[in-house]
């Protein structure tokens, strides 16, 4: 039997009375959840690939596998795209682009990118009311084919990127400006050895020294700038020049923050674990939810116990305010927009399933070293009626509450979709 809103309505006035029961307000949860921003990632939409190029194609180590019919094939089809997806996810969001997604009528090499050439964006974000974050491309160019980029031993390669991110900086901060809500902009580059280097040491030295270029290039009033590392990826399976180690320690030398992409990890590491270590050197983050089965392969966000840990510390460590949560995933496998929804609603469930523990009598339990009073706490909440409050968070909303959502994307996949070819 599929629910109606009164129904709801009453389960959600159950689930209240059972969560103050334990000393938690779902009404409060409920409103600062939704001011939580999520930044979706565009490049779901189109399998990566932008919009350079008629032609352009994906290097760098990264993949994307699968031919389901609809890829976006230009801006305006992929802002539809997203404006549908917008539609049926709760709570507030931004939109992650990269430097591939200019649009220009004759093409324009990458260190000559310039603010117009985001125009487009910038009028669709104003009248979605959302902020814009922004990411330098450097992958799938010419550049790049030896997965050498900042780091290049080839000065004049290694002066195109700089340029290249300079020019992105300014994009950026123009994007921060005119939405008046600060860009983030995450630098990743995809440098390393496919085999066993002799010399680590210098590729890491010149990347300190083009990223110190970068920083100096201006102050940034408007967008802040993130590093992101890796633990390996295809065609850098032996040495990864931006290692996670290397970037914990550049931004917390340099006043950067770090992006922790939850795919960039050995599988047996926790993600979460990392989130209070880095809060404690760091005034702010960078989080990129994704789903790793075996390497960063960056499947579509889950509801999952990984998932729930990163939320869990994220709201434990009262880091809502420190955190900026993106989403990083690209599959071309299945239905584009129901990969965007399926993501970004399942990290915004984990956020509330999260906000929504006893967290005063944890932490008393856990201060009084009564571990037993802890653990059994942690356990007797998860039997508490959560889903009824999301369902009520939804239709709070207006989005859909259930499996309906998915009834607008076949619609929308009938009708326009299956005719792009």
């Amino acid at each position: 039997m599929r629910l109606t809103g009164t129904n709801i309505e009453e389960a959600y006035g159950f689930a209240r009375d059972r969560y103050a029961e334990f000393g938690v307000n779902t009404d409060d949860v409920l409103s600062i959840l939704n001011a939580v921003p999520i930044s979706i990632q565009c490049w779901q939409g189109d399998d990566v690939l932008g919009f350079e190029s008629a032609n352009a194609s994906l290097t760098g180590g990264i993949q994307t596998t699968g031919n389901y019919p609809g890829r976006a094939r230009n801006a305006g089809e992929l802002r539809s795209d997203l404006e549908l997806a917008l539609t049926l996810i709760p709570g507030a969001k931004r939109v992650n682009l990269h430097a591939i997604y200019l649009e220009s009528d004759t093409p324009v090499e990458r260190d000559k990118i310039e603010p117009r050439h985001f125009d487009g964006w910038i009028d669709w974000a104003k009248q979605q009311r959302l902020g814009l974050d922004f990411n330098p491309t450097c992958f799938s160019h010419p550049k790049s084919a030896q997965n050498l980029t900042l780091s290049h031993p080839d000065k004049e390669i290694r002066q195109f990127w700089i340029e290249h991110c300079i020019a992105c900086r300014r994009i950026s901060e123009y994007i921060g400006e005119q939405l008046r809500s600060p860009a983030v902009m995450n630098i990743w580059v995809p440098d390393g050895y496919k085999d066993t280097p002799v010399d680590r040491l210098e590729p890491r030295r010149r990347l300190i020294a083009s990223l110190d270029e970068i920083l100096a290039s201006s102050d940034g009033r408007h967008h802040k700038i993130a590093v992101e590392g890796k633990l390996f990826g295809i065609g850098a399976e032996s040495c990864t020049v931006g290692s996670n180690e290397f970037y914990l320690a550049y931004a917390a030398t340099r006043n950067t923050l770090l992006c922790l992409d939850a795919g960039h990890f050995h599988p047996t590491e926790s993600v979460a674990d990392k989130i209070s270590t880095c809060l404690c050197f760091l005034d702010e983050i960078l989080l990129h939810v994704s789903r790793p089965v075996r390497w960063d392969s960056d499947h579509v966000v889950l509801f999952d116990d990984a998932t729930v840990a990163i939320a869990q510390e994220i709201v434990r460590s009262n880091g809502l305010e420190k955190v900026n949560i993106g989403l990083d995933f690209f599959d071309a496998s299945i239905n584009r927009v129901a990969a965007w929804v399926i993501g970004t609603r399942c990290f915004r469930k984990a956020l509330l399933f999260a906000m929504l523990e006893p967290r005063e009598a944890l932490i008393s339990a856990e201060a009084g070293f009564d571990y037993t009073s802890r653990l059994a706490l942690m356990e007797e909440v998860k039997n508490l009626p959560w889903p009824a409050v999301w369902e009520y968070y939804c239709i709070s909303q207006n989005v859909p509450h259930n499996g309906g959502w998915l009834e607008v994307i076949k619609k929308y996949e009938a009708d326009v979709l299956t005719m792009r070819g």
